[in-house]
């Protein structure tokens, strides 16, 4: 794993390597990798990217020198787009020493359109299913008129900018956006005068797909200077925001992700009551089923393949359906073969008091926690690709 560790994005660093851990523990707990030498236990390394691209291709240079044959990389496209452009020619120049990026966060459509790269597989919903989520329950609320959209100056950040304007153009073209700014990404310290501007703009609304400490820093300018406004987040339900919104939060933040605690069948229950165990500080209460998916189909593709050589796994995920009953039926998706996108269901989630209907779990031990408002099949968010794909 590279990954910003420390920083100021440390906090979704530790996060999504606790779910990694976990994915690996649990494969461990049940005997490992099945190869035909026997067995072999999963380990996963540890390197701190600080969040920088720099860093990220040092730490890189040391897991190919080492012979690592997976990196996992997810928070921040920039850095995915730097790693990914750096293993494809790696992979060409040391054929004895290929590697295979897995993505669990780096939702720049890019990765799996005009940039996509055999090498490069990526187990979230790029930016425009999520955004194509938001704007769908966004395109509902009939008294909404002016929206201010705000997000994170790269390129994630700066493709949600354009594309929030063509999909609501075309879902409620009498929305008026009446704000439209990019921040330093990792940088703001104090977001009242963004805060501020929303406020004064009468925005009845905020679409972002800030994440992150700027998620959280934002939100709470805007509940100090008293704005409001309805949340549109890709990223609003977890990591402090809840917390920090509170009261302000119930009934006006909407987050989208691949599942929540608050699904509400037994199997939802029992995969979530096995990570709080694991893992019962409230402060570490984030679990993303897409991450838990990414190891369990990269253990399948290694046991499909017979080992760990890149290509031989790349060909096993290519198509390959997640097996359900890995994690007891909880989840369905499949690798699109064409772009390496994985196509699994989303849903928006609506704030609440926690103990309300649909309500059972809160957030970070907050007393707040997220209703399902609207859920989609693969089939309903699976955009077409522009991805030509290279194989060696």
């Amino acid at each position: 794993m590279i990954e910003g560790l420390s920083g100021p994005f440390a906090n979704a660093g530790e996060a999504v390597h606790r779910n990694l851990l976990w994915a690996v523990e649990r494969v461990n707990a049940r005997g490992g990798v099945r190869l035909p030498g026997g067995p072999r236990p999963l380990a996963l390394l540890r390197m701190d990217s600080k969040g920088s691209s720099e860093d990220a291709l040092a730490q890189l240079r040391v897991a190919t020198a080492q012979k690592v044959p997976f990196v996992l990389q997810g928070n921040s496209s920039a850095v995915a787009g730097v790693l990914a452009d750096a293993l494809d020619k790696h992979n060409e120049r040391e054929p004895t020493r290929r590697a295979l990026f897995l993505n669990y966060s780096a939702v720049d459509p890019a990765l799996t359109n005009e940039r996509c790269s055999f090498w490069h597989f990526r187990f979230d919903a790029h930016a425009d299913m999520r955004l194509s989520a938001l704007v769908e329950a966004l395109g509902e609320d009939r008294a909404l008129r002016r929206l201010y959209v705000i997000g994170q100056d790269y390129s994630f950040g700066q493709h949600i900018q354009r594309k929030a304007r063509e999909m609501l153009t075309a879902r409620r073209p009498d929305i008026e956006i009446v704000g439209d700014e990019l921040h330093p990404m990792g940088r703001v310290k104090d977001f009242l005068p963004h805060a501020t501007k929303i406020k004064a703009s009468g925005a009845q609304a905020v679409l972002t797909g800030n994440w992150g400490n700027d998620l959280t820093l934002l939100v709470k300018a805007v509940r100090e200077v008293g704005g409001q406004v309805r949340f549109y987040t890709f990223y609003g339900n977890a990591l402090g925001v809840p917390a920090v919104l509170g009261e302000a939060g119930v009934g006006s933040v909407l987050a989208v992700s691949e599942w929540h605690p608050n699904e509400g069948d037994p199997v939802s229950e029992d995969f979530y009551r096995a990570f709080r165990q694991r893992f019962p500080d409230p402060r570490d209460d984030y679990v993303h089923v897409r991450m838990q998916v990414m190891v369990e189909m990269l253990v399948a593709a290694m046991e499909k393949a017979g080992g760990t050589e890149a290509a031989a796994v790349a060909a096993a995920l290519e198509g390959a359906r997640f097996d359900a009953r890995t994690l007891g039926g909880l989840h369905q998706a499949v690798m699109r073969a064409e772009d390496h996108q994985l196509l699994q269901p989303l849903v928006v989630s609506i704030m609440e008091r926690a103990g309300g209907a649909g309500v059972r779990h809160d957030v970070e031990g907050s007393g707040f926690g997220f209703r399902t408002l609207k859920r989609f099949s693969p089939a309903a968010i699976a955009p077409p690709h522009t991805c030509r794909m290279r194989r060696p």
